[in-house]
């Protein structure tokens, strides 16, 4: 009998130590989208380049990380698309505060200014990480009026209303120091944290999936993580 009795306990500490579903079916294994040594899996897509190819190129791999050296202003694109995933980007300013983004659901190359694809960009220009750039598509927010201005300028043309402020601009570290971004795309919703903070949430977005691209646009910024993790269904955990 008592035989019995341990048989059972250990059987149901078993059981209980299993994952529960959302934790085991929530997400497909993590994958890095740099592997630290080259640029494999991306191409760049600089206007200037066309005509003068012994140019510098604005994206390098230095000391195992990707750094986008800010000019000439272009691109670097994944070769593949993505769509319902979370993205972790870990970058920093090395030198001088300045400008940069991550662009998702990309699609149609130089489709606004000659310059930017279309797509959906999430800014991470020094104090306003987070915020929502329309770039020939477009997302909704809570409170669009007040964020966004008036309803007949919104859109994602040339000369309309196409920025969304985030929500807090006190997420961000110091200068020089590591941001951690994470950025979920899922369904026709975006979602992005600063360093542990929501900082804005989308909805209705106009493209639900595409391609991913880091954009050269004025200031040197260092990128040591670039990880994508496919999301097969909705989970309410905030990311770490």
């Amino acid at each position: 009998m008592l035989a019995i009795r341990r048989s059972c306990l250990l059987a149901v500490i078993a059981v209980l130590s299993l994952p529960l579903p959302s934790e085991a079916d929530d997400k497909a294994p993590s994958q890095s989208l740099f592997n630290g040594r080259d640029l494999t899996g991306w191409h760049m897509d600089v206007p200037e380049l066309d005509n003068n190819p012994d140019a510098r190129k604005p994206f390098v791999v230095r000391d195992g990380m990707l750094v986008s050296l800010g000019t000439p202003g272009g691109h670097l694109i994944t070769d593949k698309p993505h769509g319902e995933y979370r993205l972790v980007a870990e970058y920093r300013f090395p030198g001088k505060p300045g400008n940069c983004g991550v662009l998702v659901h990309a699609s149609k190359p130089r489709a606004l200014y000659g310059m930017f694809p279309q797509s959906l960009e999430v800014q991470m220009m020094h104090e306003n990480a987070g915020d929502f750039w329309c770039i020939q598509e477009d997302i909704a927010v809570p409170d669009m009026v007040k964020r966004r201005g008036p309803k007949e300028k919104w859109g994602g043309q040339e000369g309309d209303a196409r920025r969304i402020p985030n929500l807090t601009n006190g997420a961000e570290k110091p200068l020089g120091e590591w941001n951690r971004m994470v950025i979920e795309c899922l369904g026709d919703q975006i979602k992005v944290w600063v360093n542990g903070q929501l900082v804005n949430h989308g909805h209705d977005c106009t493209a639900k999936q595409g391609q991913i691209a880091v954009q050269a646009e004025g200031s040197e910024v260092e990128f040591r993580k670039l990880e994508l993790t496919p999301i097969k269904k909705l989970s309410e955990k905030a990311p770490e």
